[in-house]
């Protein structure tokens, strides 16, 4: 009714892998310029799924990439790693 998109990714600590973050990129690529509510109960999972979108898609730093991610909730080392590797992964060459 009101106009929105529901998109439903599962960010789970121990099941963090490619085709979950492939999954968070190309829901955040394909509603690029189009107001996002993206959340978790504590933003901690956002935060590290956000990283290499950040990154990659943004062209940030890393270290500001992980201070924004920071900034909206994410506290876990896991979720820190998840997305730095996989930017160091996907990016490299």
């Amino acid at each position: 009714e009101l106009g929105l998109r529901y998109y439903n990714v599962a960010v789970v600590a121990g099941r963090l892998d490619d085709s979950v973050m492939n999954a968070v990129l190309e829901v955040l690529r394909k509603e690029k310029g189009s107001s996002t509510a993206f959340h978790c109960a504590s933003g901690n999972r956002v935060g590290g799924a956000l990283i290499p979108y950040f990154m990659v898609d943004e062209g940030m730093t890393e270290e500001d990439a992980i201070t924004l991610a920071m900034r909206v909730g994410m506290r876990s080392s896991e979720l820190l790693e998840w997305g730095t590797d996989y930017v160091r992964r996907t990016t490299a060459g």
